[in-house]
């Protein structure tokens, strides 16, 4: 057991990222893995000495460690808003796709087609939602 801990040791030493925590960023992958790397040793020496329970839940910690380890970041993006000048009429019409004499029903009709494809929710981008939105707007006002 003192091998074990001792090497142990040794592991978090070298793999130890210099001049970062081990909880921020590509750190905690890092940890995640020397964990996962302990957690099965542990897991072998438990077993081997004869306690299956203890050398189960190691197994499973070290699965779950090791989970994390290929887990990447998320990258947050930033809210992309639509620009502050109005669009014109003929780009409102090319972003929809319609004609300029197109009625308020087929405006809507390819809004709704257009934006549940563009959609962030269904792994569109908020600024093509952004532009459809603001298309919609300026074409409805005109009628409005």
């Amino acid at each position: 057991m003192l091998y074990l801990l001792l090497g142990a040791a040794i592991l978090v030493f070298l793999l130890w990222p210099r001049g970062r925590s081990l909880l921020k960023g590509d750190g905690w992958r890092v940890g995640a893995g020397a964990a996962s790397i302990a957690a099965f040793a542990g897991a072998a020496y438990a077993t081997i000495r004869g306690s299956w329970g203890t050398g189960i839940v190691l197994g499973v910690i070290a699965l779950w460690s090791v989970t994390e380890a290929r887990r990447r970041p998320i990258i947050r993006r930033e809210l992309v808003r639509p620009p502050k000048s109005e669009l014109s009429l003929t780009e409102a019409r090319a972003i929809l796709g319609v004609s300029a004499d197109a009625s308020l029903a087929e405006v809507k009709a390819a809004y709704t087609r257009l934006i549940q494809l563009a959609h962030p929710d269904k792994g569109g981008t908020e600024g093509l939602a952004a532009q459809l939105n603001a298309a919609r707007d300026r074409l409805i006002k005109r009628r409005g």
